[in-house]
């Protein structure tokens, strides 16, 4: 690589973009966030830096001509300018803006998408609106914590034994119903609507960036008990939320659960395959994770505003109807009526 494409200035210029890496528990999104940045300001300073300039200074030399007294004469030399040195100014770049989307705190594990420069416009961009994540969650039945992980102070002990795989998804299906309704409510369409059926039949029902925490997608992907598995999807959620969840699916059954990880998998279009490992969180790595990223996300872009535009068109033909279809506006219908008054519940109660 030549000296004009390896410049600080030209290598700043480079990783300016978004990326994501993987945050390990334990370790606060903080220290990620320096880490990264001190690594990225050390790579940078160190590239070589352009030739210095040049100026013209005026020095009095010899005139070599022989005799008792050395005649001097005033000649034009070109030196480099001192004042540009790194060895005078010190490193050019000294600070670099590093921003961190959506955080995971010191406990939970997973996907934390940053951005470097003029990248954290688009970063506050991208999470405008109601951005969709992945995680799963590590439960362990027959106990209960004062903050629902397995390390805070225990406060009940309970049995399981009673527990089987088909109780464990019918209080998820349960609390995913309830959800449901939560997201039809603060997505702002009336919920006995055509409107509401047909953004929910194709999955655009989206909240407002104000919305509690709402669960799109719940599910058991691992039960062995007492310890089980769960995938959730979820919108405006917190780790604390998710940890309380765990918490009340133990309640529901009738015993109690404390969550042993919470690990995100994916933010929006950033997954967990992607993600740079701790060895990775170099410049020569960013600038690969900002290129992959950059083309993910302009089709993430496509996928949203086509999205937009099929929601628009949808209030249009609600609009122009003015009532629902009968046979398909009540969206409540979809769910067991013996879970009606279950899931109601669950809707009020879905709080930060």
């Amino acid at each position: 690589m030549s000296t004009k494409m390896s410049s600080p200035a030209r290598l700043y210029r480079k990783l300016e973009g978004l990326f994501s890496v993987f945050k390990p528990s334990g370790i606060h999104w903080k220290l990620v966030r320096d880490t990264i940045e001190a690594n990225l300001l050390k790579e940078i300073n160190a590239a070589p830096s352009p030739a210095p300039k040049l100026e013209v200074n005026f020095q009095a030399l010899p005139s070599g001509e022989s005799g008792t007294t050395k005649e001097l004469i005033m000649a034009a030399t070109q030196l480099p300018v001192l004042s540009a040195s790194p060895q005078v100014r010190g490193p050019r770049y000294r600070t670099l803006k590093v921003g961190v989307g959506h955080r995971l705190d010191a406990f939970s594990s997973g996907v934390l998408v940053l951005g470097v420069g003029q990248a954290n416009r688009a970063l506050a961009e991208f999470y405008s609106s109601p951005v969709t994540r992945d995680y799963t969650l590590e439960g362990e039945f027959g106990m209960a914590t004062d903050d629902f992980s397995y390390t805070g102070r225990i406060i009940e002990r309970t049995t399981f034994d009673h527990i089987t795989l088909e109780k464990l998804e019918k209080i998820l299906a349960m609390i995913q119903g309830g959800h449901q309704k939560a997201l039809i409510t603060y997505s702002g369409v009336d919920l006995q609507s055509q409107e509401a059926y047909e953004l929910a039949v194709h999955g655009m029902l989206q909240p407002h960036s104000k919305s509690p925490p709402i669960l799109t997608g719940l599910r058991c992907i691992h039960f062995q008990p007492p310890h089980f598995t769960l995938e959730a999807q979820c919108v405006n959620e917190t780790q604390r939320y998710l940890r309380k969840l765990i918490h009340e699916v133990g309640l529901e059954l009738r015993s109690s659960a404390v969550c042993r990880g919470v690990r995100r998998i994916r933010d929006g279009p950033f997954g967990l395959q992607e993600a740079l490992t701790r060895q990775h969180w170099t410049a020569s790595d960013i600038r690969r994770g900002i290129k992959v990223h950059r083309s993910m996300l302009k089709a993430f872009s496509k996928v949203s505003d086509s999205t937009r535009a099929e929601k628009a068109q949808s209030k249009q033909r609600y609009q122009k109807t003015g009532t629902a279809d009968d046979s398909t506006a009540n969206i409540t219908a979809t769910t067991p009526k013996h879970l009606h008054s279950a899931t109601e519940e669950a809707a009020e109660n879905v709080s930060p």
